[in-house]
C-alpha cells in the first residue's frame, strides 16, 4: 500500500509539473506574442503612419513594423510591441491603427528635420541633457514640428531608455521664465494698463510683498528708467513687477489661462502633460510679480509655442492639430488685433535692438524673447546650477506664418536663452525661410549700392 500511494504521489506530481509548465507556455505566448502566423496578419494589416508630403513614417512589411524615416519624429511615432502600440502614437491610435486605419499627419518632413539638426548640433556643445522644439503654422495650429533630443529610432527601440522614447515636446513640464513677459505685457496692453512708451522707475532689485515678500531682481545691467518696450528688450523683473502691480491677480491669471496655461491643450487622443497655475487664493502681490516673469507656474514646450501663436495669430489662440482630419479644437480670442500687432512690434525689437545675432538673420523680420529659468525641486526651492533655457517667438514679424517654441533643460555652458535657445531658434527660422525662398529686405543704402 505504501509503494502504491508513492507511485501515486509521483504520478500526481508529474502531472502538477506538466501543468505547471503548460500555463507557463501559455503565459510566453501572451507575453512574447501570439503563433507566428496571427502575428503576420495582425501586423501585415495595420496601417500606415505618414507625414503631411506623404512620407511613410510607419508601415508593417512582411509582418514587421518598420520605419522608414528612422529617428526622424521617432518619438511622436512610437513604436510596436509583438501586436500592440506601446508608445507614441502607435500607442494613442492603436486601435485605429490595428484596423487598418492610416493616420496622417500635419508633421513637414523638412521642418522636423531642421528643429530635429538644430537640437542635435547645440545641445552636445553646450553639454545639455534634453531639449525639445514645437513649430506651428500660425494660421491653423497644425503642428509642422515636433522635435526631441536625444534623438530614438523606433526600428531598434529596445536599445532605446524610457528617456529617450520620451515625446518631450508634448509631455516635459518646466518654467518658462522671461518668455512670459512677452504675453503678460500683451495682456496689459489689452486691458490699458500700459503703453509701449509708459515710463517705469526701474532700479536693479526692487522688494516686492509686503511683510511676506522678496526682493525681485535683474541680471542685465538697464537704465534706471524703462519704458514698457525697454522692459522686454532688457528682460527687467522689475520692470514687470511694475507693469503688473495693478492688474488685478484674477484677471492677469485669466489671461494667462485663456493662453493655454494651466489647462489641457485639446488635442484629440494624442498623450500631452498640463503645466501648472497656481490657485487664485494664493496670488498675492509677490506671486503676481513673479508670475509676469514666468516663474512660479509651469508649462510644456507644446502649451508655449501655442500662448505665442495667440499673438502672431492676431490675438486668437488656435488649439495645435497634429492628425489630419481631426475635429477642429478650441479657438477664442485672447487679445484685440491691433494689441498682438504692437506686441508683435516690441517682440520684433527684442531682437533687433537686443539680441541681433543670437535671435536674428539679416533682411528678415524675427520676433521672439528669451527666458531663462532656474529649474524649481519643489520644498528645496530652486537649483543653483540647473536651468531650463527657452525662447519662443514667430516670423516674418509682421504677418506671421510659423510660431517656434525651444527649451533646454540643463546646460552646463552659456546657458542662457539668448545663448542657447535663441541661436536654435535662428538656426530654424533660417532653414525654413530658405525652403520658402524668402529674400532678403535690403536696407536703402544696400539697395543703393546694387544700381
Amino acid at each position: 500500500m505504501e509503494v502504491k500511494i508513492r507511485h501515486r504521489s509521483r504520478l500526481m506530481q508529474l502531472i502538477a509539473l506538466a501543468m505547471f509548465l503548460t500555463l507557463v507556455w501559455a503565459y510566453a505566448q501572451l507575453e512574447w506574442g501570439v503563433p507566428q502566423g496571427v502575428k503576420k496578419t495582425a501586423v501585415q494589416s495595420r496601417g500606415e503612419i505618414t507625414a503631411s508630403d506623404g512620407s511613410v513614417l510607419a508601415r508593417s512589411v512582411n509582418g514587421k513594423r518598420v520605419y522608414p524615416q528612422g529617428k526622424l519624429a521617432g518619438q511622436v511615432v512610437g513604436m510596436l510591441g509583438s501586436t500592440e502600440g506601446l508608445e507614441g502614437l502607435e500607442y494613442a491610435y492603436d486601435r485605429r491603427l490595428a484596423a487598418g486605419e492610416n493616420l496622417r499627419l500635419t508633421l513637414d518632413p523638412g521642418v522636423q528635420a531642421a528643429a530635429e539638426t538644430a537640437l542635435a548640433t547645440a545641445i552636445p556643445k553646450h553639454q545639455a541633457e534634453y531639449g525639445s522644439v514645437v513649430v506651428l503654422e500660425t494660421r491653423t495650429g497644425r503642428v509642422l514640428a515636433a522635435a526631441s533630443y536625444p534623438p530614438f529610432d523606433p526600428n531598434r527601440w529596445r536599445e532605446y531608455s524610457g528617456d529617450d522614447r520620451r515625446n518631450r515636446p508634448f509631455l516635459d513640464v518646466f518654467e518658462p521664465g522671461s518668455t512670459i513677459k512677452g504675453l503678460i505685457v500683451a495682456a496689459a496692453l489689452n486691458e490699458g494698463l500700459t503703453t509701449p512708451n509708459t515710463k517705469y522707475e526701474t532700479p536693479m532689485h526692487r522688494f516686492v510683498g509686503g511683510r511676506w515678500g522678496s526682493t525681485i531682481r535683474d541680471a542685465v545691467a538697464h537704465p534706471k528708467e524703462l519704458t514698457t518696450r525697454q522692459v522686454l528688450r532688457y528682460s527687467s523683473n522689475v520692470g514687470m513687477s511694475h507693469i503688473v502691480e495693478h492688474f488685478p491677480a484674477g484677471d492677469m491669471r485669466e489671461y494667462l489661462g485663456r493662453y493655454g496655461f494651466g489647462k489641457d491643450v485639446t488635442m484629440p487622443t494624442v498623450m500631452t502633460s498640463t503645466g501648472r497655475l497656481q490657485p487664485l487664493r494664493k496670488w498675492d502681490d509677490l506671486v503676481r510679480a513673479t508670475n509676469a516673469f514666468g516663474q512660479g507656474m509651469s508649462s510644456t514646450t507644446l502649451q508655449l509655442a501655442a500662448a505665442y501663436n495667440a499673438v502672431a495669430n492676431d490675438g486668437l489662440y488656435v488649439s495645435p492639430r497634429l492628425v489630419e482630419g481631426e475635429p477642429a479644437g478650441e479657438r477664442r480670442e485672447v487679445l484685440r488685433p491691433a494689441t498682438a500687432r504692437t506686441t508683435r512690434a516690441m517682440l520684433q525689437a527684442v531682437i533687433e535692438e537686443g539680441i541681433p545675432h543670437q535671435a536674428g538673420l539679416k533682411g528678415y523680420a524675427l520676433a521672439g524673447k528669451t527666458g531663462t529659468a532656474q529649474v524649481s525641486e519643489g520644498a528645496k526651492g530652486y537649483a543653483s546650477d540647473i536651468y531650463d533655457s527657452v525662447f519662443a517667438g514667430f516670423f516674418p514679424a509682421d504677418a506671421p506664418r510659423v510660431t517656434v517654441a525651444v527649451m533646454v533643460h540643463g546646460a552646463r555652458l552659456d546657458y542662457h536663452g539668448s545663448q542657447l535657445a535663441a541661436p536654435i531658434y535662428r538656426d530654424i527660422a533660417s532653414e525654413v525661410l530658405s525652403r520658402w525662398a524668402t529674400a532678403p529686405l535690403l536696407t536703402p543704402k544696400e539697395t543703393e549700392n546694387q544700381k
